[in-house]
């Protein structure tokens, strides 16, 4: 599968979702189609980074558009929750990027110790910049979900765990897996009820998607998928008055 088309796959399944809440204002089937949607979002975030030719544009571009559908978020938020100030999930996409990008940061600095190596405490240094590599993304992650980001601090560790594994497919199911499975089994602990557990399995189905990845780009359809996040709020929102 190229990039297209998995893009192609989460933005029907999240259409699909979003249309449920303003269906039932509830859980229902169209949510569980649903959770395929975010994980391949995730994954694209990663990807973004490895291929993108200039990051600083790439962060300004998800940030613009983050910005632009905000309020269509919010609007679409009021058809069935009270809480209509969560950021919506181009945020956390930036936030995901941003683990990335600090992440790489220390290990960049890494290379130039080892390159440098006639330094002493050059293996010291490289532990120091290991944890802090960890370190910041995990604050990063903690304040996602503090901020009540979408999909919180389990969003923001899913895109980082494609990216850290990018070279393993087998950690890097593993550990999509895990975060996924330990998700839910938090939901279910605080909510028990077995729509949980079908969520869960949804939200594991994009994993066989995303190991068919080609590694190739497909159609540029770059700001027509941008767009259509908004856009497609704005339409559910004028719906919820039809329906």
């Amino acid at each position: 599968m190229s990039s297209f088309a998995l893009k192609i796959i989460a933005v029907i399944t999240m259409f699909i979702d979003h249309f449920g809440y303003i269906v039932y204002g509830q859980v229902s089937f169209f949510n569980y189609i649903g959770r395929l949607a975010f994980p391949i979002f995730a994954f694209q975030i990663s990807e973004g980074y490895i291929h993108t030719k200039n990051l600083k544009n790439y962060f300004i571009r998800l940030t613009i558009f983050g910005v632009i559908s905000q309020i269509p978020y919010m609007l679409f938020l009021s058809t069935y929750k009270e809480n209509i100030l969560c950021p919506n999930i181009f945020f956390t996409l930036i936030l995901g990027l941003l683990c990335i990008t600090v992440y790489d940061k220390f290990k960049i600095k890494n290379k130039s110790i080892m390159d440098n190596s006639s330094n002493s405490n050059y293996k010291h240094k490289c532990f120091i910049n290991n944890l802090l590599g960890i370190f910041f993304p995990l604050i990063i992650m903690s304040l996602s979900e503090l901020l009540n980001f979408d999909y919180g601090f389990f969003g923001v560790a899913l895109i980082f765990i494609f990216y850290i594994f990018k070279n393993n497919k087998i950690f890097m199911n593993i550990a999509s897996i895990l975060a996924i499975t330990i998700f839910y089994i938090i939901r279910i602990i605080e909510y028990p009820t077995y729509k949980y557990v079908i969520l869960c399995i949804f939200t594991l189905i994009p994993l066989i998607f995303i190991n068919l990845y080609n590694g190739k780009k497909g159609k540029d359809s770059k700001y027509i998928l941008y767009l259509f996040y908004p856009l497609h709020l704005i339409l559910i929102y004028v719906l919820s008055f039809l329906i």
